[in-house]
């Protein structure tokens, strides 16, 4: 069947690199003669869709849409269409997709997105996925996720201002749901102390060692006495019983529930081991700071830096893959390849896998943790010394994941 009509849908969370994606998909559709429309909030907007009126993205409404921005024009919504109570849902759907002759679906999302889209293949709606979760827990590069790792590492680098200026030792909690990523890149990115990430099971005991011994090195070496320590953690890491950390006992309709609560635990653990130490009255009263009953060890708070990591503006990395990935996909799908994910585009070839494939989740290598182990970061564990292979590239870079 020819294809002659898409509609574009934006799944899940919010990142940067989403209208990009939109603004691929449409000029690439217009490039090659076919209609885009927007569905709009993601799949509750598909389930919807007969009672919609749709917007055409055109050249000119294209035009109106910035790539530079986080979010999407399209709107989103947590929504498993499977789990809605209603046992005439997919018919509802391909009706709707009738009603507006719409021939095939180009649906933008991380793995609960995902499996929305080998859901819907299996009802027979004709999708192609593009890969987006900030999470970057997928088997490929996914949308979003260089814009977050570029904010936390700034947001960070940040407040280091405020760690020095009172001699604070800080904790900056990040998003990243059960894989450390974001965490793991972003505090790279930022220079931190330490990176707490759900792939390392943390020795507080092991953390408090390295803050202490990194913060009194700064501080007997600052001509002025000033230090700090950064700790970046993942909001996935768990506590000592392996419990995920969350305020509240409801879940989104995927099983998900809203992590939250690791950054003053952290702050907890450590809280206990420095009052305990008496070597803290001894630095800091040699560095002319202590003051009984005031300022007896180095404070320490705990920041999340909630939705500011997925907001506000999209790094060119994501501008660039997302209006890869977009336009790619309407490629894919004019050629009849449906049910997979866009993986990336080299040159003349546009690479894709099977999303049942894609959508399985992908964890930080812990190889690459020993490595920066190596350059003196912590990652709340005896360190383990990183063992190279080595190998003369002679094909195409590996893409940054």
């Amino acid at each position: 069947m020819e294809m002659k009509k898409i509609g574009i849908i934006t799944s899940g969370g919010d990142c940067g690199g989403l209208n990009a994606v939109i603004i691929g998909a449409a000029r690439m559709a217009h490039h090659l003669g076919i209609e885009a429309t927007l569905i709009p909030n993601g799949y509750a907007g598909l389930y919807n869709l007969e009672n919609l009126n749709l917007v055409t993205i055109d050249i000119s409404r294209a035009d109106k849409i910035h790539s530079g921005v986080a979010g999407s024009e399209a709107g989103h919504s947590r929504v498993k269409i499977s789990k809605i109570n209603d046992p005439d849902k997919y018919e509802k759907i391909k009706t709707g997709l009738k009603k507006h002759n719409i021939d095939g679906l180009i649906i933008a999302g991380g793995d609960d997105t995902g499996s929305v889209v080998v859901d819907l293949l299996k009802q027979g709606i004709k999708c192609i996925h593009v890969p987006k979760t900030m999470d970057l827990d997928l088997q490929t590069y996914s949308v979003g996720g260089d814009s977050t790792i570029n904010r936390i590492a700034k947001f960070t680098d940040d407040l280091r201002t405020t760690g020095l200026t009172h001699n604070r030792a800080l904790i900056i909690e990040v998003f990243g749901r059960y894989a450390g990523h974001t965490a793991f890149r972003g505090g790279l990115g930022a220079d931190a102390d330490a990176i707490l990430i759900p792939e390392v099971e943390v020795d507080y005991e092991i953390l408090y060692q390295h803050f202490k011994k990194t913060y009194i090195n700064r501080l007997v070496n600052s001509d002025v006495r000033g230090s700090t320590y950064i700790i970046v953690a993942a909001e996935g890491v768990k506590n000592k019983e392996g419990k995920y950390f969350t305020d509240t006992v409801s879940t989104d309709s995927f099983g998900h529930q809203r992590l939250s609560g690791v950054g003053k635990f952290i702050r907890t653990q450590l809280e206990h081991y420095t009052k305990q130490d008496p070597d803290w009255k001894t630095v800091l009263q040699q560095e002319g700071i202590y003051v009984e009953g005031i300022y007896m060890y180095p404070e320490i708070r705990e920041v999340s830096l909630g939705h500011l990591v997925r907001a506000g503006a999209t790094s060119a990395y994501d501008v660039t893959f997302g209006k890869q990935a977009g336009g790619a996909a309407v490629h894919l799908m004019k050629s009849g390849i449906y049910g997979v994910t866009v993986v990336g585009v080299e040159s003349t070839l546009i690479t894709y896998i099977p999303t049942e494939e894609a959508i399985k989740q992908r964890f930080v290598d812990l190889d690459e943790v020993s490595f920066h182990e190596s350059l003196g970061v912590c990652f709340g564990r005896i360190p383990e010394e990183y063992q190279p292979k080595y190998n003369l590239q002679t094909g195409k870079v590996h893409r940054y994941m």
